[in-house]
Formats: structure tokens, sequence, C-alpha cells
């Protein structure tokens, strides 16, 4: 493959101590519910680029919280995810000064390759769940919706 994009950001799921236990049967096929529900797979054969991103609550702050598709450009969303990837990249290639549990992975992102509109539109909203959820600040500008 040319290139490789593979944002593997895995957060165990934390099992909670509770007096009583449901029945293992139901708790498994609750886990593998909300992680399917919870893992976002973009592909493209043509450029040979997978994406995947597993994140608990992504999927649903994505439909619930983010602009809707077509409302920033393509050239603005690469302009933000070049800038984000490029400190994310940093961060994760010193995981004694940043939390390593938070960028367990560098990614491959290269400027100039066209990803589609739809690869830049989820990695972009990504990076602002993330800013937001763990409060981080992964450039000059502010994240927000």
């Amino acid at each position: 493959m040319k290139t490789i994009l593979y944002i593997l950001l895995l957060f165990g799921f934390i099992i909670g101590c509770n007096t009583t236990k449901p029945i293992a049967s139901q708790t498994n096929e609750k886990l593998a519910n909300a992680k399917l529900s919870d893992t976002i797979t973009i592909e493209n054969d043509s450029l040979e680029y997978q994406i995947i991103i597993i994140e608990p609550g992504f999927n649903a702050w994505l439909v619930g919280n983010a602009r809707p598709e077509g409302f920033y450009s393509q050239t603005l969303l690469e302009n933000r995810n070049i800038i984000y990837v490029n400190e994310w990249n940093r961060r994760a290639a010193n995981p004694i000064q940043f939390n390593g549990n938070l960028y367990q992975m560098q990614i491959d992102y290269s400027y100039g390759i066209d990803y589609g509109y739809e690869v830049n539109y989820k990695l972009y909203n990504y990076f602002i769940y993330f800013q937001l959820t763990y409060n981080q600040r992964l450039g000059p500008f502010t994240p927000r919706i």
C-alpha cells in the first residue's frame, strides 16, 4: 500500500465495580455493540489508505455535535489537519513529556495528497472531539464546534 493512514486510538473500556454483575453474555453483547458503534472506518482502494477511529463516544458526538458535511471546505480541513497532525505526531514521539495514553500512535498524513473530503472531515472532527474531551490544545485555534 502506498499510504496507510491509521488512527487507532483505543481507550479501554472501564469496567466499574458493581455489587451485582449482569450475566456475562449480556455484558459481552453490550460491550461489542458499544465498540461497533464507536468505530469509524473509512477506506479507499484507489489511494490505498485506511483510517480507523476507535473512541467511545466519538460517533455519537460526530452525529450530534459536529457541523454537517459540506460546512467546511476541503482546503480548510486539509490545512487544519496538517497543523493538528504535526502537533499530534510531535506529542506521540515524546511519551515522557506528553501523556502516552492519549497519543499512542503517530498519524501518517501528508500534505498534498488528496485523501478526499470524508477523510478530512472525520479526521478534523476527531481532533476537535479529542481536544474538547481531553482538554488538550493541538494548535493555535481554539477547538470549538
